[in-house]
C-alpha cells in the first residue's frame, strides 16, 4: 500500500502533524470511551479516512485530493485493505455535507450502511475533542480556506460553541463574494478586488494602490459585476480568504502555484517587533458578525503611508490574534465556556497558532490545538467519526 511521507512542524512546544502517514498509520488514536465501528470519509482536499473499532481510532494514511481517478481508486483500496486487516464492519458511514466532494458521492453509493452527513467545520472541532478526550462544549474556532456551510455558503471563519453531538454558529467572518468560485483560491487578487469594493465602492480606483494599476480595468470589471450578480460568486467567511486577499492588495502574490501560498509568504515575511494592530470590531447578537472594513482599510492606509510590508503583515496576524481572543472571551462571559479548540488549515500557521494560545492563555481560557492528527483536513475523517459515533450511541448535546 502506497504511504507518502509524514510532515511534522515544531510549534507552539509541541511536535505536530502536517501529514500524517509513513510511520505513524496504523498506530491507532485512543478515545475517552469505546463507541460504534464507523467508517468516516474525510473531505476532498488532503484526504484521509478513518474506521472505528472499540476505544481505537484509525486514521488511514495520507490519501490527497480527490480530484482525478488515480486518487478515487486509491481512496476505495484503503478503506477495503483498512477493513480488512483490523477486521472491523462499520455500521455507519459518515461523510461532509458539501454534495460535490467525491468522498461524499462514494459515500451516497454505498446502499448497505446507514449514511450521515456532517458539517466540515463541525468535524474540524470534533477532531480536536476526541484526540484531548474532551467532551465539551467548548467554544471552536474553525479557520480554513473552504467548507460548505449550513447555509449553503462557504464558511471558513467559524467559531462554533460545539460538543461531540452537536454545535451551534457563535460568530463568523461577514461574508464577501468569491468571484470565480474555486478560481479565486487559485488567484488572490480576485478576493483583493471583492474586499476592496465591498469598503470602498467605486472609489477603490482612487486609492493608488499597486494591484489595480497593473490589472487590466475591463477584466477587474467583469469580476466585480460578477459578485454584484452573484454570478459564480459564492459568499464566502473564510479566513484563508482574507490571508489571500490582504497579500494581494499588498502586492506579495497576484496568483498562485500551490494552495496557501499567498497565506504562507504573508507569514513568513512578518517581523517579531510591531506591537500594533488594526481595529476589530463584531455585531453583537447570538451570531456575532466579524467586520472585515476596519482591517482592510488599515491595510491600505498604511500601504499609502509606505509602511514596509513586514510591518503590516504583523499588524495584521496580531490583528487576529488580539481580536480573536476578545471575541472568545465575550462568547465565553455569555456561555460560562474557558475551553476554546483551535482547529483548521489556517492554524499550520505558525505566528496565529502560538500568538491566539498565548493571548487565550492570558485571558485564564483553556486551549486544545491539534497535534497527533493535521489541523488542516487531514484531521476531518476523525472528528466525522466521533461525531457519527456520538449521534448514533443517542448522546444528546449540551449546547445552548
Amino acid at each position: 500500500m502506497r504511504s507518502d511521507d509524514s510532515i511534522v512542524r515544531r510549534a507552539g512546544g509541541q511536535t505536530r502533524a502536517i501529514r500524517r502517514s509513513r510511520g505513524f498509520v496504523p498506530i491507532p488514536l485512543f478515545l475517552k470511551d469505546e463507541i460504534p465501528s464507523v467508517l468516516a470519509c474525510g473531505a476532498e482536499l488532503k484526504n484521509t479516512v478513518c474506521l472505528t473499532k472499540g476505544r481505537q481510532a484509525f486514521v488511514s494514511q495520507h490519501i490527497g485530493d480527490l480530484e482525478n481517478l488515480a486518487t478515487e481508486n486509491f481512496f476505495s483500496l484503503t478503506i477495503d485493505h483498512l477493513q480488512c486487516i483490523l477486521d472491523v464492519h462499520p455500521e455507519l458511514i459518515v461523510c461532509d455535507l458539501h454534495p460535490d466532494y467525491l468522498s461524499t458521492q462514494w459515500a451516497r453509493q454505498r446502499r448497505d450502511l446507514p449514511l450521515m452527513q456532517v458539517q466540515h467545520h463541525f468535524a474540524h472541532i470534533a477532531a480536536v475533542l476526541a484526540e484531548h478526550r474532551l467532551d465539551g462544549p467548548v467554544i471552536g474556532l474553525a479557520f480554513d480556506g473552504t467548507g460548505y456551510g449550513d447555509d449553503g455558503t462557504v464558511w471558513g471563519g467559524e467559531v462554533l460553541v460545539a460538543d461531540l453531538a452537536g454545535y451551534r454558529r457563535a460568530a463568523h467572518l461577514e461574508p464577501v463574494p468569491m468571484p470565480g468560485g474555486a478560481s479565486a483560491i487559485k488567484e488572490p487578487q480576485r478576493m483583493a478586488l471583492a474586499y476592496l469594493h465591498a469598503v470602498y465602492g467605486e472609489a477603490m480606483w482612487d486609492l493608488g494602490l499597486p494591484l489595480l494599476n497593473v490589472l487590466e480595468r475591463s477584466q477587474a470589471e467583469i469580476l466585480l459585476q460578477m459578485c454584484a450578480r452573484r454570478i459564480n460568486a459564492p459568499l464566502t467567511s473564510s479566513l484563508g480568504r482574507l490571508f489571500d486577499g490582504v497579500a494581494a492588495i499588498m502586492g506579495l502574490r497576484r496568483q498562485v502555484a500551490f494552495e496557501g501560498q499567498a497565506a504562507m509568504e504573508l507569514e513568513m515575511i512578518a517581523d517579531d517587533q510591531t506591537r500594533e494592530r488594526y481595529a476589530f470590531h463584531w455585531e453583537p447578537g447570538g451570531i456575532r458578525r466579524i467586520a472585515q472594513a476596519s482591517i482592510i482599510r488599515g491595510v491600505v492606509e498604511d500601504l499609502q503611508r509606505g509602511m514596509p510590508a513586514f510591518v503590516i503583515s504583523r499588524k495584521f496576524h496580531n490583528t487576529l490574534i488580539e481580536g480573536c481572543a476578545d471575541l472568545c472571551a465575550d462568547i465565553g462571559r455569555d456561555t460560562r465556556l474557558d475551553q476554546v479548540v483551535l482547529s483548521g488549515g489556517c492554524f499550520q500557521n505558525r505566528l496565529l497558532l502560538e500568538g491566539l494560545t498565548e493571548a487565550l492563555t492570558r485571558k485564564n481560557m483553556k486551549v486544545y490545538s491539534p497535534r497527533q492528527v493535521p489541523t488542516n483536513d487531514g484531521g476531518i475523517s476523525l472528528g466525522q467519526a466521533v461525531i457519527g459515533a456520538a449521534r448514533a450511541a443517542g448522546i444528546k448535546s449540551r449546547v445552548q
